[in-house]
């Protein structure tokens, strides 16, 4: 099956826009907004590139912000449009995070790239998505680029699922350096940090942070959605204090690398 295809199957089953609404999914989310929010300012123009459902691309849309959108799969277009309220400067496009070409250069001061690069398997396509993304950006702009990270995969998934024999023998798993890779079949991309400074070398950016925006919310999805009000709101606070801590951030399910474009 063609990754395009496999991809259209999988959002057209999966419900993306519940994943962010659920309590455990609201970490990600709130994290995401709280560190974009920073550098928003009136008037500002948005391009959020992988919106699927808009669920970032109408939150801004519905702060006033002009909001264009891109997004490969129909299914979340379709989605996307439904969610789209009265009074929204907001627009999608289909197409594709490697070819931009119906966006004109520096026409944004906000670019989100949420999540084409779960699905880029290639050094070469990630920087093609980052050059795309960076040249519709104009010159101090912000970038916002989220990655999948390995090393929540191999605990929750190769040890979580007892898995990691499979994983070994497909060579998906080096069992002497755990460094780990995924194919197109996974649907899912995983990085370690040094792989994305290597997607950023030589690009004309500066990184403001590099976040965490669930930490460790994942491995623990059932408690953290059994809290109430006031636990939840605190371990909210604790969470955005290690967010950005080097020494835990790799851990972190997705991450956020907030770059400027000099």
């Amino acid at each position: 099956m063609e990754l395009y295809d496999a991809l259209n199957q999988y959002y057209s089953a999966y419900d993306e826009e519940g994943r962010l609404l659920s309590r455990h999914g609201q970490v990600e989310f709130l994290t995401t907004v709280k560190y974009v929010e920073k550098y928003l300012q009136q008037g500002m123009k948005i391009l959020e590139i992988g919106a699927a459902t808009g669920r970032y691309s109408h939150y801004f849309a519905r702060k006033g912000f002009s909001v264009d959108a891109v997004e490969l799969i129909p299914h979340n277009i379709d989605l996307f449009k439904q969610n789209t309220q009265e009074g929204e400067d907001i627009c999608i496009h289909q197409g594709n995070a490697l070819d931009l070409h119906m966006l004109k250069d520096e026409a944004y001061d906000l670019v989100l790239l949420l999540g084409p690069m779960y699905h880029l398997y290639t050094l070469a396509e990630k920087r093609q998505a980052m050059s795309e993304a960076l040249r519709v950006l104009k010159k101090g702009g912000i970038l916002c680029v989220a990655y999948c990270m390995v090393d929540s995969s191999i605990i929750q998934y190769a040890f979580g699922r007892n898995i990691w024999k499979d994983l070994v023998d497909q060579e998906l798993l080096n069992p002497k350096t755990f460094e780990a890779r995924s194919t197109p079949e996974q649907l899912f991309e995983i990085v370690r940090k040094e792989q994305i400074d290597q997607v950023n070398a030589g690009f004309p950016i500066r990184r403001m942070h590099f976040v965490g925006t669930d930490m460790y919310t994942n491995y623990f999805r059932e408690m953290i959605d059994s809290m109430d009000d006031e636990s939840f709101h605190f371990y909210l606070q604790y969470h955005f204090c290690i967010c950005e801590r080097t020494d835990m951030v790799g851990l972190s399910n997705h991450t956020l690398d907030i770059l400027e474009k000099e």
